[in-house]
């Protein structure tokens, strides 16, 4: 029954599955059991410290004074430095009055989505994806998930978002992605641009344009033969229609520092912007300053990136590495080859397994526990995600792990499988 002392909003929205997992992890750690933390889409400062720059420049600001309210769109310095970024590093064009400043990059996405969406309009976003369902209850909106394959990388093709943006408000999109670690190619990301373009092309000048929200928070952070694409370079006509939302929290290992921004076409900024005052979702003073001044900086940027990107690679890598051998070895794991951001998307397929203690492994739940329980390895499924199948895919985040707790990991984890009575290694 509806709880009549709150909203129908807030009785109808869901907490976070990632949070209630952390729990577990929680309690397997104060029972002094040996866990490699694979579920937070975070950074243990250990492991991975913010620059040094941003945190001496928030510093001098606080003792410079900078302790007042800033601007609700931003300190212009910052506003002014994130214009110069973007062109300078994506050869993006935009003046100061398309960006707005935000304490993360989560406000502005429910910026975006409460400047653009009214209730009952379509959502068209992929599964699994971060937690557009809940922006989308938010909002009341009407939500299309698109269910994604592994065969492409967990991301959506035209020919996929073809019959659901008809009528659609606003079409969300993340490159590199939360939770896969995998990423657009600029092929795929221009067919999906010309949809969009075509779409709006065929609406009649009474009819709301179709918008693309571009999540980039992941977008310094590819590796290899990957590079970053994004809808406006592939197609300048996109810059009417897309949002991006952006901000230092993944790029540079500062997610509790809370700067972050959009950019976008002014007249939906604006908009934005008086969102965001209203409910005061300012980055603080001190940080933007500080923040304005690292993106200025190319070189203390790239000198940055140049040990965090290796060593974010170095631990995808070997757990990648690690599961392949696994799979060699004839269990029934598999995982997808590292491409962006801090995850690794891995398949457990054990379903019908049956445990030491005489448990089947029925859902994906069963696998995680089975996991945690008895190889200290905690990971996400996809359900976390959007994603209702009982796939057997997980996400692996390497944010707040050594590399040297992956080796012991993986020796656990095939004990484990090979521990499963009717999963595990070929004889």
């Amino acid at each position: 029954m509806p709880d009549p002392r709150v909203s129908t909003m807030a009785d109808g929205l869901i907490g976070s599955e990632i949070l209630r997992i952390a729990a577990d992890v929680r309690a397997m750690l104060a029972q002094g059991a040996e866990v490699c933390n694979l579920t937070v889409g975070d950074f243990s400062p250990a492991e991975f410290p913010a620059p040094q720059a941003l945190v001496d420049g928030i510093v001098a600001a606080l003792q410079a004074g900078e302790t007042n309210y800033p601007p609700s769109d931003g300190v212009l310095s910052l506003r002014q430095a994130v214009s110069a970024f973007y062109e300078q590093w994506l050869g993006l064009t935009y003046g100061v009055e398309s960006i707005l400043i935000t304490g993360g990059s989560r406000p502005g996405l429910y910026a975006t989505y409460g400047a653009l969406v009214d209730p009952g309009d379509a959502v068209v976003y992929p599964v699994p994806s971060w937690n557009n369902n809940h922006y989308v209850h938010l909002v009341g909106a009407r939500g299309v998930p698109i269910v994604c394959e592994a065969a492409d990388a967990f991301l959506p093709t035209r020919a996929a978002l073809e019959p659901a943006v008809r009528g659609a408000r606003l079409l969300v999109l993340n490159s590199p992605l939360n939770p896969s670690g995998t990423a657009f190619t600029a092929e795929a990301l221009a067919d999906i641009c010309d949809l969009v373009l075509e779409e709006n092309a065929r609406r009649g000048p009474g009819e709301r344009p179709l918008y693309v929200l571009y999540d980039s928070v992941y977008w310094m952070l590819t590796f290899g033969q990957t590079k970053h694409v994004n809808p406006v370079s592939l197609r300048p006509a996109m810059a009417d229609y897309t949002v991006f939302v952006d901000g230092i929290s993944k790029s540079f290992a500062s997610t509790g520092v809370r700067v972050g921004w959009t950019v976008a076409p002014p007249d939906i900024t604006r908009r934005m912007a008086s969102l965001v005052g209203h409910i005061g979702a300012w980055a603080p003073r001190a940080e933007q300053i500080a923040v304005a001044s690292l993106l200025a900086d190319r070189a203390t940027i790239a000198a940055y990136h140049d040990t965090m990107l290796a060593e974010v690679y170095d631990r995808l890598e070997a757990l990648y590495e690690g599961i392949l051998g696994l799979r060699e070895r004839g269990f029934p794991v598999e995982a997808v080859m590292p491409m962006g951001a801090i995850y690794l998307s891995a398949r457990f397929e054990l379903h019908g397994a049956t445990t030491p203690d005489g448990k089947t492994l029925a859902t994906n739940s069963d696998i995680r526990l089975y996991l945690l329980e008895a190889a200290g390895v905690a990971v996400v499924p996809f359900q976390a995600f959007g994603l209702q199948e009982e796939t057997g895919w997980f996400r692996l985040s390497v944010g707040a792990v050594s590399r040297a707790e992956i080796e012991p990991m993986l020796q656990r984890l095939e004990a484990a499988l090979a521990a499963l009575t009717t999963v595990g290694a070929a004889a």
